[in-house]
């Protein structure tokens, strides 16, 4: 197959341009750029790729889906609410990783986001994408899901989904790496804050938190919000999401671990390690999620510790797994990927 890839300068868009050239069933990466007004080599545009002879060539709608099949959209936020038209239009599939299709109205992403410029319909004509449990076969549109909002949501899902816990309990206190941030430099990622520093950024107001409780709406509609915060650390990739809720009548630790063994032993990216709680490094260059879980019978309080690489199964990762389902491939097509050992 032939794909499009919409923006290789930022680094989710550059760890997706190296999955997809080592994906077995990607032909060739076709590179367009909406900044630029004529062809332009890789290596001019994104100088780490000083040895790739590709060429990037203006962003043109018409022309992606005459050379494509599938468009990923690795661009900034705002970008794509003014580009989603057309795609939308010809039922062409896109998989995005911005924010900009993830909520389903406009009244939402004024609040949590800025202005859109998508309308609703649009909107809520994209699929959410979160891998192991949204399915995208059918869809046209894929809003591939935030990196703070995988790791909490697949923390979630086995209490939730399987009514184990009081979902007005949850409070989640999440910490990330500073490639979340992006490359635009600010004073809170710049080397003098960020090193033997912890920063809580943005409480309450994370823009990951309104697809968090859409998501969880659909599994219980009893969810109404969520307490979430957000803390940046001193290391470069890699999420945890530590996750607390008060356990309803009758659940116990067994319960707890055959829940979460139910939901996700058959899952290629997932690891549930029980009892023993992963660490960040673990999972840093894969797509895997590992999941581990701490149940206090005093305070009747589980904890989940879910620790991903916010670059891999949060954002390029899981739109080769969106890929994959999309067009029928393998689960783990173009994934096979080892973990950074030091």
């Amino acid at each position: 197959m032939q794909a499009a890839l919409v923006g290789v300068t930022g680094y989710a868009g550059m760890i997706l341009y190296q999955l997809l050239k080592n994906h077995p069933n990607v032909e060739q990466v076709h590179i367009y750029d909406h900044k630029i007004s004529k062809n332009a080599p890789l290596s001019e545009v994104a100088p780490i790729f000083k040895n790739d002879s590709s060429v990037v060539a203006p962003y043109d709608p018409t022309t992606i889906m005459g050379a494509d099949d599938v468009v990923f959209f690795a661009t900034s936020s705002g970008v794509t609410s003014q580009l989603s038209a057309p795609y939308l239009e010809k039922h062409f599939p896109v998989i995005d990783l911005s924010g900009d299709m993830r909520l389903k109205t406009e009244q939402a992403y004024e609040k949590w986001y800025h202005k859109h410029s998508a309308p609703t319909a649009a909107l809520q004509a994209a699929t959410y994408g979160l891998a192991e449990f949204d399915s995208v076969k059918d869809a046209t549109y894929v809003a591939n899901p935030g990196c703070y909002a995988t790791a909490t949501l697949l923390g979630l899902a086995p209490l939730v989904q399987k009514h184990l816990i009081n979902v007005k309990s949850i409070i989640v206190d999440a910490k990330s790496g500073t490639s979340g941030a992006g490359k635009k430099l600010s004073a809170s990622t710049h080397f003098t804050e960020a090193n033997d520093n912890l920063q809580i950024y943005k409480p309450n107001h994370h823009q990951h938190i309104p697809e968090i409780v859409q998501e969880l709406q659909k599994w219980d509609s009893n969810v109404t919000t969520l307490q979430f915060m957000t803390t940046l650390i001193p290391v470069t990739r890699g999420i945890m999401s530590t996750i607390y809720a008060q356990v309803n009548p009758g659940v116990d630790e067994q319960t707890l671990l055959a829940a979460f063994h139910d939901t996700y032993d058959d899952q290629p990216f997932i690891n549930f390690t029980g009892t023993d709680l992963p660490t960040i490094k673990q999972v840093v260059g894969t797509n895997n999620c590992d999941i581990g879980i701490a149940y206090n019978p005093e305070t009747r309080f589980v904890m989940v510790d879910s620790v991903i690489d916010n670059m891999l199964k949060g954002a390029a990762g899981q739109a080769v797994q969106n890929l994959n389902a999309l067009f029928g491939f393998s689960k783990t097509a173009g994934l096979n990927l080892q973990p950074a050992l030091i």
